[in-house]
């Protein structure tokens, strides 16, 4: 083929050949691993749900607190008006100070921490479920882009060949071998390939322009470029290796596993509030107006114990004890949740990995040797305007249908690392 067509490198032709990592079109870029750090910093959904974490973690601080001491200055006895024209207004005038305190039982303290604890290691979760659905959303537009860039490469190749076909053309039809409307069919075509150039720009910079937005960068589209293998893997892990995985790491099950721990913490709580809290209180009188002449200085104390006759925090125990139940079901789904995710994500990759061999291993080396061998053989004289024109047809159906395949692996590989919960297929 080199032989045939000397003005192809020796690059295109391995490209054309293979259809394989897009490394031999790609100019230097930000890989994948350089685009996801970029992303856990910068992007400012995820930034902001970390806030929230920390939102929680401060709620720990205000679960822990004591309650405060009261404290009472009252004065008393002060003659406001004269008796039997004496007046003296202070003579008898108490002063006290007095001190009191709400003494919480049953570790109600403890268990307030507890709750906002395992309520701080929900929102973990929670944002760890958030980053691995943005980071499948940022993988997706990643695959893209390494897809549009391949499908634009490849296009201007097959313009690049395409106008080799025309000069070929001219050169027959100026020795006579073509009529004019043959040479006019296969110059009009040309506007196809221009065409599928263009789309190809308008997807490449979309996909960039998507990247950039979840990355919160502004730099211009034509500076901004992502480099990485555009191929896929035929090795793959059983199943069961992928469940397992998944109910070990997943963020959302484990956030509904910790869920269900908190519901039974408050739980407890409830059942602590609904217990008695006694308040001690202490004081302090200068001049008491007391029976006993000489006591001008006294201390007083008491114990105040609410009687819960009626209010014994029943509703709240019930509504606890509800929702440990509730919380038991959504575990059961999140955990079903993960096997549905898991299966659906594997058989997807399995089928595409299945259309993508024979690909590999026959159909893109067939559409290559039969182009080339029907554009030989039309240059000669033996084959009509139609075969080549068909057989140009057929190899850029096979190799967009290849790079299309790829893309969907990709995407099926992503959603599989997305069931997992980590990057089990890179």
């Amino acid at each position: 083929m080199k032989r045939i067509f000397p003005f192809l490198s020796a690059t295109t032709v391995a490209a054309f050949l293979v259809l394989g990592p897009s490394a031999a079109f790609a100019q230097q870029g930000l890989t994948w691993e350089q685009v996801k750090a970029r992303f856990e910093i910068s992007n400012p959904t995820l930034r902001a749900d970390a806030l929230s974490v920390d939102e929680m973690k401060a709620q720990e601080i205000t679960a822990f607190l004591r309650p405060n001491p009261q404290f009472t200055a009252a004065a008393d006895g002060t003659q406001i008006a004269p008796d039997h024209g004496h007046w003296t207004p202070l003579a008898g005038t108490q002063y006290q100070g007095n001190v009191s305190y709400l003494h919480e039982r049953d570790r109600k303290r403890e268990l307030r921490l507890a709750a906002a604890k395992e309520g701080t290691q929900i929102s973990t979760s929670q944002h760890e479920d958030l980053q691995r659905t943005l980071l499948f959303t940022l993988r997706s537009a990643f695959v893209q882009t390494l897809q549009a860039k391949t499908v634009l490469e490849v296009a201007k190749d097959d313009l690049a060949y395409y106008d080799h076909i025309i000069q070929i053309s001219r050169d027959r039809f100026n020795a006579g071998d073509i009529a004019q409307i043959d040479l006019d069919r296969i110059e009009l075509l040309r506007v196809q390939y221009e065409s599928e150039i263009q789309t190809a720009i308008v997807n490449l910079r979309t996909s960039k322009i998507q990247l950039l937005q979840l990355l919160d960068d502004r730099t211009p589209v034509e500076q901004f470029d992502v480099s990485g293998p555009f191929d896929f893997s035929d090795v793959l892990k059983p199943l069961e290796e992928f469940r397992q995985i998944a109910l070990d790491g997943r963020p959302d099950l484990r956030a509904a596993l910790q869920s269900l721990q908190q519901a039974d913490t408050n739980h407890k709580l409830a059942e602590a509030n609904g217990s008695t809290d006694p308040t001690f209180a202490g004081w302090y009188t200068w001049n008491p107006s007391f029976n006993n002449p000489y006591d001008q200085q006294t201390l007083g104390l008491s114990v105040s114990i609410p009687l819960r006759i009626f209010d014994k925090n029943q509703g709240e125990k019930r509504r606890t004890q509800i929702d440990i139940g509730r919380n038991q079901q959504l575990t059961e789904a999140a955990r079903a949740q993960v096997f549905s995710d898991v299966d659906s994500a594997y058989a997807q990759v399995e089928s595409d990995i299945a259309l993508l061999k024979p690909y590999k291993a026959k159909y893109n080396d067939q559409a290559t040797r039969v182009r080339d061998t029907v554009t030989y053989s039309y240059q000669n004289g033996g084959a009509s305007l139609m075969d080549m024109l068909n057989a140009q047809s057929d190899y850029r159906t096979v190799q967009l249908a290849y790079l299309q395949l790829i893309g969907t692996y990709l995407t099926a590989a992503g959603q599989l690392n997305l069931a997992v919960g980590r990057e089990v297929i890179q």
